[in-house]
């Protein structure tokens, strides 16, 4: 009979064949010789016992090995065992093969969908999936950066990504953005003390579980964050100008959005002249855009002081009837002052970490939603993914014994290698390859 298993050390007693099963009948070619407890080689036959183990599936078909498995007793020892199946996962009743198909279907299909391709429940499937996430981030070592991002990603819920800005890398990705989540996180993590900066945007629990693990650490807010609330805030003035107008006024405001969102530099000649006519008819959607533009200029301030001082000559401009408006920009400046102007003494950004939600969400897409376990993981631990410095190589003289009397130069490495996470770049062509 043909050995559908593929294996010598299994003997194939019997195929049956199923609508949506194949159970094959088999048993182990080669028998203890030894006892394993006592290493005696006078053991005896002590009975049998039909076990089941999965296999990978065959032809489409879920596959069930029915194992006619042999128990035997020591003479010595008097003790019993069972004799030893080859190719066999030691905590669950499949094999190795088995358990490398469900890590790997996992990665690109739901759980569900892979318990039921295989005949096994979806929470064993979790389990080793977990399993086999736990033990990539104990072989992948992905460097804490000076350069911390904290940011996060809306798929179905928010979930908090780590970055490292500098390398502009992943370092990890969390199951939720909660203050405890981070703290926990960040605790763990016994190179915590590397991070001197930490780009952020205004979301209080960050903020904490960085105060808490991170007490060196600066806060600096991430200033397009910031300047998105300015945006905001012209929306909502162009909005409440908008409803107290007539259609037909409405009509000549049509794409309006788009046009006043532009910086001044950026209008054409064409679209400066329809900006004045607005302007010229409605002079709050001219105050309003004034306000921020003013506003975004602080940015370009080379300065702390300077700055600062910018943003009072601003608050200054406000009249009442834009400040209802702009108060959402006002109360984020006060309540988060300083960490929006640290800025301006390290100027880093996490720009690059909102590039990369945006990457992640491709990635989603593409998978036709994957398990947030089954993203972070495809992201993660993908093989070729990681940026990694590898160690230098310098040169080395060993001593004359060592080899005749001639000296003798070699190369040596000098430290070990360093990941610093998931590139950016390379996920960027793996998505554009249609790879991922």
């Amino acid at each position: 009979m043909t050995n559908i298993l593929n294996w010598h050390d299994y003997k194939v007693l019997q195929v049956v064949e199923l609508e949506h099963d194949y159970q094959v009948h088999a048993e182990v070619t080669e028998p203890p010789t030894r006892c394993p407890n006592c290493n005696n080689s006078e053991i005896v036959g002590f009975g049998r016992r039909d076990e089941v183990i999965m296999d990978t599936p065959v032809h489409g078909k879920r596959t069930g090995i029915i194992l006619n498995r042999r128990r035997y007793r020591c003479q010595s020892c008097r003790k019993t065992f069972l004799e030893p199946v080859p190719h066999k996962d030691n905590k669950r009743q499949m094999t190795h093969r088995l358990i490398q198909y469900i890590e790997r279907e996992s990665l690109r299909r739901t759980f569900s969908g892979v318990a039921e391709d295989v005949g096994v429940d979806e929470k064993t499937v979790r389990n080793i999936f977990n399993d086999y996430c736990e033990r990539m981030e104990k072989t992948l070592k992905f460097e804490m950066p000076q350069w911390l991002g904290i940011d996060e990603i809306q798929i179905i819920k928010p979930h908090c990504v780590i970055t490292n800005i500098e390398q502009q890398t992943i370092v990890d990705m969390l199951d939720n953005r909660n203050k405890t989540t981070v703290t926990r996180y960040l605790s763990k993590r016994t190179d915590r003390d590397q991070v001197r900066y930490v780009a952020m945007d205004m979301w209080r629990p960050y903020r904490q579980a960085v105060e808490t693990v991170l007490p060196d650490a600066t806060v600096i807010i991430d200033k397009f964050h910031v300047i998105r609330i300015a945006n905001e805030s012209l929306e909502r003035a162009r909005k409440a100008i908008r409803i107290a107008l007539t259609p037909q006024q409405r009509r000549g405001l049509m794409r309006a959005r788009f046009l006043l969102l532009k910086r001044r530099h950026e209008l054409s000649d064409a679209q400066y002249m329809r900006f004045s006519g607005w302007t010229l008819n409605y002079p709050e959607i001219g105050q309003a855009y004034e306000l921020k533009e003013s506003f975004f200029e602080i940015w370009d301030c080379q300065t702390r002081h300077r700055a600062q001082k910018a943003y009072y000559a601003w608050l200054r401009q406000i009249t009442p009837e834009m400040k209802v408006h702009f108060d959402a920009l006002i109360k984020a400046m006060g309540n988060w002052h300083d960490d929006i102007f640290a800025y301006f003494d390290h100027p880093i950004t996490n720009a690059y970490t909102e590039s990369l939600n945006n990457l992640i969400r491709v990635v989603n897409r593409v998978g036709r939603g994957y398990s947030f376990e089954a993203l972070r993981a495809k992201i993660l631990f993908t093989e070729g993914f990681q940026k990694i410095k590898k160690p230098r190589y310098q040169r080395q003289r060993i001593a004359e014994g060592a080899i005749g009397r001639i000296p003798f130069y070699g190369v040596a490495e000098t430290g070990s290698a360093t990941n610093y996470g998931v590139d950016l770049s390379t996920l960027v062509q793996e998505i554009q390859a249609g790879r991922l």
